[in-house]
């Protein structure tokens, strides 16, 4: 069995961030928030990492983190490209935002050769997330069935005051496997609660703030890479057709079709860790206090 590796998806434009947030420093030794995934990672067992990135940022992201963490871990680069598509498609005229996550992680393919971890590159996880996940990937194996699993956080840990997010709503069973995930791409407070709109804001629907939800962390098997791409095309047929210049490819859709054809099970990893990410420029001065704390209590060092 292969060791497992972890991938980070840090493809993403930082849109309504503006510009470049995951080599965005968040201490003052320059430390960006993929630092202390990767600390986390490496402690939790990971040796390789794979960075999936945009081509043209290449040797700035070296620079900021990759010589760095290539010091201590395995690392190689991939490329997410607009590009990547199967056969018969071409990128519609005026696209210019990347095909989602699971086009993403897509983008390693030909890198990953065994279990993996994904994650977000500009989201802070927490260390029992990578425990946890770590070894479940070297316990399991896929046999008739694939066995993914996903670290679960509270709804009321993962948002932001200053604006919306997406997250995967998930439905658990009894026995702590995931029977559903549906994507909610604009989760806020509201009324000190948390809610959701689909209508752009016209009307909203309430969440228990203990609802699990996904932060994109994700523990799959090599076949997880192979079913993403053998739907992409049926995917692309919909998408391009509904919404060409904007249409995602999400890594829980691809879970919930395999959820629905029983085809895998997601064992839901709960963590009670606080989720910290930089969605907004207002979000970093929050996430610059709660690393500094951390450090204070001897949980990462000043330097590493």
């Amino acid at each position: 069995m292969e060791k497992p590796c972890l991938v980070i998806m840090a493809a993403g434009m930082g849109s309504r961030y503006g510009g470049l947030k995951q080599i965005d420093p968040v201490d003052p030794q320059g430390h960006i928030i993929m630092d202390f995934s990767v600390f986390d990672a490496r402690e939790a067992g990971f040796e390789k990492v794979v960075f999936i990135i945009k081509e043209e940022f290449q040797q700035e992201f070296q620079r900021v983190i990759g010589d760095r963490v290539a010091k201590t871990m395995e690392v190689a680069y991939v490329f997410q490209k607009l590009t990547d598509l199967p056969d018969g498609f071409r990128v519609p005229e005026g696209r210019v935002k990347p095909w989602g996550t699971a086009h993403a992680l897509l983008s390693c393919r030909k890198e990953v050769k065994g279990p993996f971890a994904a994650i977000n590159a500009d989201d802070y996880y927490g260390k029992q997330a990578f425990r946890d996940l770590y070894r479940y990937l070297t316990e399991y194996e896929d046999d008739l069935t694939y066995h993914f699993a996903m670290s679960g956080y509270q709804l009321k840990n993962t948002l932001t005051e200053n604006g919306h997010v997406a997250r995967g709503v998930c439905a658990i069973n009894e026995q702590g496997y995931l029977t559903d995930i549906v994507e909610h791409t604009h989760i806020a407070w509201k009324d000190g609660v948390p809610a959701y709109t689909e209508d752009d804001g016209a009307s909203w629907a309430k969440l228990p703030p203990d609802t699990t939800v996904s932060m994109n962390m994700w523990g799959f098997s090599q076949n997880f890479l192979r079913e993403t791409e053998e739907r992409f095309a049926a995917f692309l047929e919909q998408g391009i057709k509904e919404n060409p210049l904007k249409c995602e490819y999400y890594i829980p859709t691809v879970v919930h079709e395999l959820l629905e054809e029983q085809k895998a099970t997601v064992q839901v990893l709960k963590t009670a860790d606080k989720w910290y990410g930089v969605t907004y420029k207002e979000d970093k001065p929050l996430v610059e206090r709660a690393i500094a704390d951390m450090k204070k209590a001897g949980l990462y060092p000043e330097n590493f």
